[in-house]
Order: C-alpha cells, then structure tokens, then sequence
C-alpha cells in the first residue's frame, strides 16, 4: 500500500501543477505569445473543461479496467501536451496542449479515489485528506520555484523538465499499482455510463451537495492558478518573485489545509459538519477580500491562505458524497462528483477572465474590479453551503 500510495502521490503532484502554473508564467506567455486577460483565462478553462469532460469515461475505464490502465496510459497524454506546451508558438498551440494535459491529468485523483474506495474503504476519507494535502506540493512546485526556474532557464525548459518527470511519474504507476477485481453489476442495476450517471443523480443527497461540489474548489482554483498573481501585481505592486512568493503562500496553507481535514473529520464527528465548518470560513476570508483586499497587502495575503487553507474540503466533500454511491459505480460516482468539481472550476475560469476582461475595458480600476470578482466569489460559495445545509448526514440505514 506504501509504494501504491507514493506513486498516486508523485502523480498527483503533477496534476496540481499542471492547473496552477499558468498564475506564475502569465507575464511571460503574454509578452512571449502575445495573450491578454481573456486568453490567459481560456488556457486555464481550457485544461478544466477537458478534464472535466474526460471524467466520464475515466469512470467507466476504472469500474471495467482498473486504475493501473487508466491512469498510467492516460497520464503518457499529459506528457505529450506538456512537450507541447514548451514549444508552443501562439494560442493555438498552448491550447491544444493545455487541452492534452487536462485529457492526460484526469484519472490522476480519481483513480487514486477509486483505489482507496476498493482496497481501504475504512481508511477513504483519511488517505483522500493525505493524498490531497501531500499532492498539493504540486501547487507549491508551481509557485515560488517555478518562478526561480522561469527566472532561472526560462518557461520553455521548466516546462520540458516538468514533461519528462511526468513520464517517469506515468511509468512508475504502471509497474507499481494492481487493480483490484473488477465488480460486476447486480442484475437489473444500472451498468452503463448514461444509466450509471442517471442513477448516481437520481440520489436526492446527490443533488443537494451538487452546489457546493461545483463551487467550493472553483474559487481556490481560480485564485490559486489565475488570480492570484495579477491581484497582487495589479493592486498591490508585487514584482515576478513576490507575487511567486505570494502564490507560495496560498498552496502551503491548502497544503496544510487539506491535511488537516482528515483528523477534523474525526474530532468533527463526521463529514458533513466539516464540509459546512470549513465552507463556512472559506466564504467568510472571501467576503474579507471583497472587502478589505486593496487595503493592505499583507492583510490581503493572510486571507488568500485563509481562503486556500479553509477551501480545501474537496476530500471530505468527496468521502461523503462516496457513501451514497452503489458499490459497483464507484468508479462512476467519483468521476461525477470530479466532473462537478473541475467544471466548476473551469466555469469559473472562463466567466472570470471575461469578466475582468470587461471592467478593465470599462475602466474599473484594479482595487475595484478584484474587490468585485472576490465578493462574486463569496456570494457563490455562501448560496451554495446554504442547499448543502439541506443534504443528509449518511444514507438512512
């Protein structure tokens, strides 16, 4: 279980930098292939919205060919979008590679989910909390270190480095993890993907967190991998290596936030008081941004690592969404819960960047438009806990 468990994570790693990179090289891909605002958010949505798409039938490989398959075979996809995306010569090309990298990163999280679910039940939301907290170094390796590579020997190398420890990555879960054995359907459950789908949402629980599960990682991501760098640049005056720095911070306090929340999930008593606990606080550092964000840099920074610590109930969002999944669409179930998650995510993205898009052409000024997306961003988050509210605890009986 060590070695299956340390592959999952050096993949993963990987998959978290692939979505936050883009934050720390967004001055040198606008100077280098000339890409604005809108762009800059069409590369990040791009990548989400593949990867959300391609959670489908990443679902239907991991109930019908294992995690081994799926995740090494598809993750030699992420290697070639990322040599890609070194070479790239205009947005045609960091899109098409984006788009390959987001295909490629897809059953990362998942199939690591679906591998506890099946040899560590007992254990789900405890090694979904590590597995997130400890692949999160991911959003760490995209921040400050990026920045000194970039820096360093420029974007394209970083990149090509990060494309051949991804290969390693993809061989060392092919020779590392075994599937376990396949479960087949119980006659008369549903089997196949639209019927599995159909069956998973047809679960009121479902659809009462399907609110939160699209929004609650949405907001870190889109700060963490977009925003978070022209806020500070813009609003506050922070140079290439602070604002590096600046994202640091934010992916050490999810860091330690996703960790956290696999023993607050015990002392909580469950995981839907930490679920509303956490979102609860999240949308409040939100609503200090809204706020307070242009008054103070440094106050600023102490609630974007409020927002990244508290955000991260993805695990425990995750783990009890997975108690009410038939055990045979397990595989379904998570990928499901994955599409909402990242779609979420890249919706956010793509609206995002045309909105800000439209206030700067408008003549907002920096303070006032983040000031605005921040509290947009707050107001999504509360909406969304308050359904959650309403969803059942566990399944009856």
């Amino acid at each position: 279980m060590v070695a299956a468990f340390s592959a999952l994570v050096s993949a993963y790693v990987l998959s978290q930098f692939y979505r936050a990179f883009l934050a720390v090289v967004a001055g040198d891909l606008s100077r280098d292939l000339g890409l604005g605002p809108a762009a800059l958010g069409d590369l990040s949505a791009i990548w989400f919205a593949t990867f959300a798409f391609a959670q489908f039938p990443v679902g239907v490989a991991l109930d019908r060919l294992g995690p081994r398959r799926t995740v090494a075979g598809l993750f030699c996809v992420a290697v070639i979008g990322a040599v890609w995306f070194s070479a790239a010569q205009g947005f045609a090309d960091a899109a098409a590679a984006m788009a390959l990298i987001g295909i490629g990163c897809s059953p990362v999280l998942m199939g690591s989910m679906y591998y506890f679910g099946r040899v560590a039940p007992d254990r789900f939301a405890f090694l979904a909390s590590l597995l997130i907290g400890l692949g999160s170094a991911g959003n760490l390796l995209g921040a400050a270190p990026l920045a000194w590579a970039v820096a360093a020997v420029g974007w394209r190398t970083s990149m090509a480095v990060i494309a051949a420890a991804t290969a390693l990555s993809a061989l060392l879960i092919f020779f590392v993890i075994r599937d376990p054995e396949r479960l087949a359907a119980k006659d008369g459950a549903a089997d196949g993907l639209w019927s599995g789908l159909a069956a998973i949402f047809s679960v009121r629980a479902i659809l009462l967190m399907s609110p939160l599960v699209l929004f609650s990682y949405a907001g870190v991501a889109a700060l963490r991998s977009l925003w978070i760098a022209p806020f500070f640049g813009q609003v506050h005056g922070f140079d290439v290596t602070a604002r590096g720095n600046a994202a640091l911070v934010m992916a050490a306090a999810m860091t330690a936030g996703a960790l956290a929340y696999g023993p607050l999930e015990r002392r909580f008593g469950g995981a839907k008081p930490t679920v509303l606990a956490g979102s609860v606080a999240a949308a409040a550092a939100l609503g200090g941004l809204a706020v307070f964000g242009a008054q103070s840099a440094s106050g600023a920074l102490m609630l974007y690592a409020a927002f990244g610590g508290a955000g991260m109930t993805y695990g425990i969002l995750m783990a009890h969404a997975r108690m009410f999944f038939p055990a045979h669409l397990l595989g379904r179930g998570v990928t499901a819960m994955n599409f909402l998650f990242i779609g979420g995510a890249g919706l956010l993205q793509w609206g995002s960047g045309r909105l800000v898009e439209g206030m700067v052409a408008a003549g907002w000024t920096p303070a006032a438009t983040y000031g605005t997306l921040h509290g947009i961003f707050a107001a999504l988050l509360a909406v969304s806990t308050a359904i959650y509210v309403l969803a059942p605890a566990r399944p009856k009986g």
